[in-house]
């Protein structure tokens, strides 16, 4: 464990493992949501797949990455809890935001709708989920923390570094 949080402090190795260097977050959490985006999106075309909605369940950060196949998926869970404070809280409350959505959305489903209602649902859930995992997404990036870290030397020169051994 304490050599996971080691690795955790060095942006080199997060950034090879997927995992923002500048927040310690990892986009391999948005699969969660992609994946019933993707079903929703897809319910006018074949209906059947609200079935496998239904079957979609929230799964915060840490629950995701127990049971992901993902490669680093240790070292993802060690860094989320040192990850920065203001993108963790702010990915907490777009995490809130979703699952909100999609709760009232499988309850809709469970309901006798019809094929057209249904359709309608999975196009309108799907329109109000994408722009919050967009946005997710550049919180893990570290998009609005950027400049301010940037304006710390070592902090620029450690993500450049991060940036070129991960293309290696």
């Amino acid at each position: 464990m304490d050599e996971l949080r080691a690795q955790a402090q060095n942006p080199a190795v997060l950034a090879k493992a997927n995992i923002n260097p500048l927040t310690r977050l990892a986009t391999d959490y948005l699969n969660h949501y992609n994946e019933v985006i993707m079903l929703l999106e897809m319910l006018e075309s074949c209906p059947e797949f609200a079935a496998d909605i239904l079957g979609w369940e929230p799964r915060g950060y840490d629950a995701y990455f127990e049971k992901s196949h993902f490669k680093d998926k240790d070292l993802a869970r060690v860094a989320y809890e040192i990850a920065e404070p203001n993108s963790r809280r702010e990915l907490e409350g777009m995490i809130d935001h979703m699952d909100a959505i999609l709760a009232a959305t499988l309850d809709a489903l469970r309901q006798n709708l019809s094929p057209t209602a249904v359709a309608r649902l999975g196009t309108e859930s799907s329109g109000w989920l994408k722009p919050l995992v967009a946005r997710a997404g550049s919180v893990i990036n570290g998009e609005h923390i950027m400049p301010a870290a940037m304006s710390d030397e070592t902090a620029r020169q450690d993500m450049v570094d991060a940036v070129f051994q991960r293309g290696a």
